[in-house]
C-alpha cells in the first residue's frame, strides 16, 4: 500500500530563501504553520534487512496519518554496540539510506533516517541522514559527543572505542521550521542546543538510546531543560526496548513544547506516536517570557564555529 499524498504546507507559511534568509513569517491574524511530527520507536533487531523494512512501513504508516515529518531512532539499522558497529557499517549513499531515499519520495514526507553506523576513509561514524519529499538526501550528521560514560556497578560504554567524532553541525530547512539534529548523548549538550536556537531553530531532534542506568534519571529531564531553556520543541526517538539486547534501551521517545510540557510520549515497545507542532505556540512563549532578547551579551555569550 502506498501513502496517502502530503498536503502542501499551509498558506500562511512563506519560505525565503537559503540559510540565515529562512524564516517562518506571520501573516494574517497573526497565524503561523501547524504540522504533525511522527516518532518511530522501533524494534530492532540483528536482521539489517527486517530492521530496514520494519522502519519503511512504519514510516509509511505515519504518512498517513498525516505526519510531515518523521524521526526513526539512533541505530535503526543494526544492534547498538560497539562489537556491532564494524560489522554493520556502511557507505553513504548505501543500502540503508537508498531506502530511507525511496520511502520519503514514496510518502512525499521529510524524513529524519535516525542513525546508522557508517564508514568513510578507514573511520566509523555514528551518522543520521535527512531525506526531503523528493527523496533527495538534504543533511548528512555525524554525532560530534561520543558517549563514554563509566557509571561503576551499573554501566561503562565507550563509543570512542570504535567510532569517531564528527565536526559538523545540521541545521535543515523545510517549509514548516527549521530544525536542529543531535544524537542521543548530544542532548547533554546545552551549548549544542543554544548554538541552534540562536540559528534560527524552532524544533531539536535527537534520535537517542538512552539506558536503564541514565533514561530514568536524565531522559526526560533533559529534554524539557533544553526546551525550557531556548523555548523550543524537542523531539527524541529511541528504539523499543529489548531486554534480551546486550544494551537494553529505554525507551519513552518523547516530544516537549516549549513550555517544557511534555505533549506525546511512548512507552517501552514499538510504536508510532504523533504530536502537532504549534509555531503560534512557540511564539506566545517567548513573548511571554523573553529571554531570547534578555541574554546579556556584554557578560556572556555562546560561540558558534560553525558556519
Amino acid at each position: 500500500m502506498g501513502c496517502a499524498p502530503s498536503p502542501p504546507p499551509s498558506e500562511n507559511v512563506h519560505l525565503l530563501g537559503r540559510g540565515g534568509a529562512f524564516a517562518v513569517m506571520q501573516l494574517a491574524k497573526g497565524v503561523m504553520a501547524n504540522f504533525r511530527i511522527a516518532l518511530i520507536q522501533l524494534h530492532v533487531s540483528a536482521a539489517k534487512t527486517e530492521n530496514l523494512n520494519r522502519a519503511c512501513g512504519l514510516v509509511r504508516s505515519a504518512a498517513q496519518q498525516g505526519a510531515k515529518l518523521v524521526v526513526l531512532p539512533e541505530c535503526f539499522n543494526s544492534p547498538y554496540g560497539t562489537k556491532y558497529f564494524p560489522d554493520y557499517a556502511e557507505k553513504i549513499p548505501g543500502e540503508s539510506t537508498q531506502k530511507l531515499s525511496e520511502i520519503a519520495k514514496e510518502c512525499g514526507v521529510y524524513l529524519i533516517g535516525g542513525s546508522i553506523p557508517e564508514e568513510d576513509a578507514g573511520k566509523l561514524y555514528n551518522t543520521c541522514t535527512g531525506f526531503g519529499p523528493d527523496g533527495a538526501m538534504i543533511t548528512k550528521y555525524r554525532k560530534i559527543h561520543l558517549f563514554d560514560i563509566n557509571v561503576p556497578g551499573k554501566i561503562r560504554f565507550q563509543e570512542s572505542e570504535t567510532l569517531s567524532p564528527g565536526a559538523t553541525l545540521s541545521v535543515i530547512e523545510t517549509p514548516y521550521c527549521k530544525i536542529g539534529l543531535g544524537i542521543c548523548y548530544d542532548l547533554r549538550f546545552a551549548e549544542l542546543a543554544q548554538i541552534y536556537t540562536q540559528k534560527g531553530c524552532q524544533l531539536l531532534v535527537y534520535p537517542g538510546a538512552f539506558n536503564l542506568t541514565t533514561g530514568p534519571a536524565h531522559w526526560e529531564l533533559l529534554q524539557r531543560g533544553r526546551a525550557v531553556d531556548n523555548q523550543v520543541y524537542v523531539a527524541t526517538a529511541s528504539p523499543a526496548r529489548d531486554e534480551k539486547a546486550s544494551y537494553v534501551a529505554w525507551g519513552h521517545s518523547t516530544v516537549v513544547n516549549p513550555w517544557g510540557e511534555v505533549i506525546a510520549k511512548a512507552g517501552t515497545e514499538e510504536t508510532v506516536i504523533y504530536a502537532d507542532i504549534d509555531l503560534k505556540r512557540l511564539a506566545e512563549v517567548r513573548q511571554q517570557i523573553p529571554i531570547l532578547s534578555q541574554k546579556r551579551a556584554d557578560l556572556y555569550a555562546i560561540e558558534s564555529k560553525f558556519a
